[in-house]
């Protein structure tokens, strides 16, 4: 971590907010656990994400712990503007985390939408939504301690069945200063159910402060549509990145280039087996037969995987 956060420290942090006064949607890519790492936002921003997140970090572990930090955190000085997601339930806590990356990322987001069972649990994630008066404090706390003003704190949530509920949040934050908020357009109990940008767009309206739509957005295509539908200045994706992680570029499907920039990528950066093969199952889902996958994703080992991109796509 420190020699890549060294190299990071002599690059110019960017302001994310300047993107959204662009006029153009952002476009974003979201937090991902085990995904959104420094090897793939590099991939992603060859191929026009203007923004990356992170995956979701607990602070109080990343606070507390030197072995969490060198896991959880890499950044070089190309990967800007970058966003840390933290998990957080105490303000002091995230505003500590916030001080350690703030040399080296350009915003934290606070993660108030997880609804995985352990998160809610422990206090994280999507409970955050039912505790307005928790989040105020957390925001403002960070917003008091960080020196710097161009240092952006931002929020993801999940929205509430009563959308009152939500708009309250929402308002609530941003008078305490929170720089724009993200909207996943489900409640915590849904999963797979439609998304709701009906709900999106009531937020967006009831605002002054840029509102980000999330939630199935697979092509370009879906992302201007959500933007008409919305209002939304800006639009993160999950699942369509990793599956074509040229989307924003106008790609229908993952073009072979950017398989070729992946493995370049990935062995450049020293990534792991196992998230370099998962990236390529996601990658190459749409563009290969069940025969194919079959043979593919039991390879095991990178030469395996590098000699059958190269026998069957000349990768």
């Amino acid at each position: 971590m420190f020699g890549d956060i060294v190299e990071a420290k002599q690059c110019q942090l960017q302001d994310p907010m300047d993107l959204f006064h662009s006029g153009q949607i952002v476009k974003i890519c979201a937090p991902m656990v085990r995904y959104s790492k420094l090897a793939f936002r590099t991939l992603v921003r060859k191929y026009s994400c203007d923004l990356c997140y992170t995956p979701m970090i607990v602070a109080a572990d990343f606070v507390r712990s030197a072995k969490a930090r060198d896991s959880e955190f890499t950044t070089n000085k190309g990967d800007h503007p970058l966003i840390v997601q933290f998990a957080a339930k105490e303000a002091q806590v995230l505003c500590d985390a916030a001080r350690i990356v703030c040399p080296f990322a350009d915003g934290i987001d606070l993660n108030c939408g997880c609804p995985q069972r352990w998160a809610m649990a422990e206090g994280y994630g999507a409970c955050l939504i039912n505790k307005p008066e928790l989040v105020r404090d957390m925001v403002r706390h960070v917003r008091n301690q960080i020196d710097n003003p161009r240092f952006s704190v931002s929020i993801k949530i999940r929205i509430h069945e009563d959308l009152k509920r939500t708009v309250d949040l929402c308002q609530k934050a941003e008078a305490t200063g929170v720089s724009w908020i993200t909207v996943h357009g489900r409640s915590v109990e849904e999963r797979h159910q439609p998304v709701h940008y009906d709900a999106i767009k009531i937020i967006k309206q009831s605002m002054s402060i840029p509102i980000v739509a999330n939630g199935d957005i697979k092509t370009l295509k879906d992302a201007e549509n959500v933007h008409h539908l919305t209002g939304a200045d800006g639009i993160m994706v999950a699942r369509g990145l990793l599956a074509n992680p040229a989307m924003f570029a106008g790609y229908e499907e993952t073009p072979l280039k950017c398989i070729q920039d992946w493995v370049d990528i990935a062995l450049e950066h020293g990534t792991p087996f196992t998230c370099f093969h998962h990236h390529l199952m996601y990658m190459m889902e749409r563009v290969t037969s069940k025969q194919e996958k079959k043979v593919f994703n039991v390879l095991s080992s990178t030469s395996a995987v590098l000699d059958y991109l190269s026998d069957h796509y000349g990768v």
